[in-house]
């Protein structure tokens, strides 16, 4: 499957899908002074060329199981040539949301939310201090979200 290219269309069928994604093909089609069945086709051609996908996205605060969520950043220094092995050991771990290798000050940089001081401490010592590779990391708590567009972020499987 090669890789299609969104026209105006596409595009502007995005924006009102990424303002809220129960939108009515119906609504959007009026906007867009399209017909409804257009619309209906173009989304799930999207959705067939995996470039959308629609589903719904929890607020952290309501999660049940953490009570005062906090946005825990964690650099983490690692062994070069361990590197692949080490950052898919720590995107594996499950309180871990997002894991990417970079390029300066950490080989590796993972964001969980975490409920607790404690809870930080634990996951650090007890889970990313003994996966091979790791040998130092460097924690940041986030005390005031100004903004977090959730919709910036690739869905992965």
């Amino acid at each position: 499957m090669s890789k299609r290219q969104l026209d105006e269309v596409d595009t502007r069928i995005l924006e009102h899908l990424s303002r809220d994604a129960r939108m009515s093909n119906r609504v959007i089609a009026k906007s867009l002074n399209l017909a409804e069945g257009t619309v209906r086709g173009r989304i799930k051609r999207l959705q067939a060329d995996k470039v959308i996908k629609i589903m719904a996205i929890a607020d952290v605060h309501v999660r049940t199981e953490l009570k005062n969520p906090m946005m825990a950043y964690l650099g983490i220094h690692a062994d070069l040539k361990e590197l692949r092995k080490t950052a898919e050991a720590i995107a594996s771990l499950p309180f871990v949301r997002f894991a990417a290798t970079m390029l300066g000050r950490y080989e590796i940089l993972a964001i969980s939310y975490v409920g607790s001081n404690d809870e930080l401490i634990e996951h650090v010592n007890e889970d990313i201090m003994t996966v091979k590779g790791v040998r130092h990391v460097d924690t940041k708590l986030a005390i005031k979200n100004l903004k977090y567009d959730y919709r910036w972020g690739r869905i992965v499987e």
